[in-house]
């Protein structure tokens, strides 16, 4: 799990500790040192601390202007024991919220688990956003099982389409515009 790094493509366009709105403005980050583990596993060190200690997540992209994020996930997503949505969205959400960002965009790739607990904080986050959206892209077909038990698919659209996406070809503007699109064809056949 060592060698699986956060998207860096588009740093050229983005860096979020460079970034005065992000959580991470003006971490420094050391490419030698290895500080974070999932369970008995090192992580990469450009993965960011939530608060979890099997949730790990990367600001790979925010426009605030238009209004939108991408924010890639790795580890092990457990409401069930760590409350990693209540960290998600008190340490990230609610301060990205604050500076305008109303539709996310979650890279679910290196999500090997999802355990559901309350969905108290997915609601609040979607009223937090009323006119937004949250997209989870490329979600193993596991997780979006769980997603889906767990009734979170009315919060979050993922599955389908959205579970095979080549983002990493495309601008991050382009890539939300598609899905935009993509969200809008949905709910509107």
């Amino acid at each position: 799990m060592h060698n699986l790094e956060p998207h860096y493509s588009w740093r050229h366009l983005y860096i979020s500790s460079d970034d005065k709105h992000s959580p991470f403005y003006g971490k420094d980050y050391n490419e030698f040192e290895f500080t974070h583990a999932v369970y008995d596993h090192w992580i990469h060190p450009q993965w960011d601390f939530i608060g979890s200690s099997t949730l790990f997540i990367k600001i790979i992209y925010a426009n605030y202007e238009k209004g939108f994020c991408i924010i890639e996930l790795m580890g092990e997503w457990n409401d069930t024991l760590h409350n990693d949505i209540m960290y998600l969205k008190r340490e990230i959400v609610d301060l990205l919220a604050e500076n305008g960002i109303k539709r996310f965009i979650l890279i679910g790739e290196n999500v090997l688990n999802f355990h559901a607990g309350d969905d108290d904080y997915y609601q609040e986050w979607s009223e937090d956003i009323e006119d937004g959206w949250i997209i989870g892209l490329n979600f193993r077909e596991h997780v979006v099982q769980e997603f889906e038990n767990a009734n979170l698919d009315y919060i979050i659209a993922f599955g389908g389409r959205f579970n095979a996406f080549a983002w990493r070809a495309q601008d991050p503007v382009q890539l939300f515009v598609a899905l935009d699109d993509l969200l809008m064809k949905r709910l509107n056949p």
